[in-house]
């Protein structure tokens, strides 16, 4: 069973998701993680490590191009 995240990156507006939710989900896919973006929010699944390093990315990416909120919910396999 692969770790999965679960993440909505604000401020969000559907159709038009500005700078900060996009840098958020690349650099998700950056780690190789596979990605499924949803209406209300998107999950990455993959190896534990992947998922790991993929939290980071995100935080990381959305907060630099200006996020205000970024909520996240990790399940990891053991």
């Amino acid at each position: 069973m692969p770790s999965s995240l679960e993440f909505t990156i604000e401020p969000f507006v559907e159709g038009r998701p500005g700078p900060h939710v996009t840098a958020g989900i690349a650099a998700v896919e950056g780690t190789g993680c596979a990605v499924e973006v949803g209406p209300f929010g998107t999950t990455a699944t993959g190896e534990r490590a992947a998922v790991l390093d993929a939290v980071d990315a995100l935080c990381r990416a959305a907060a630099a191009a200006g996020a205000e909120r970024v909520s996240l919910q990790l399940t990891l396999s053991p």
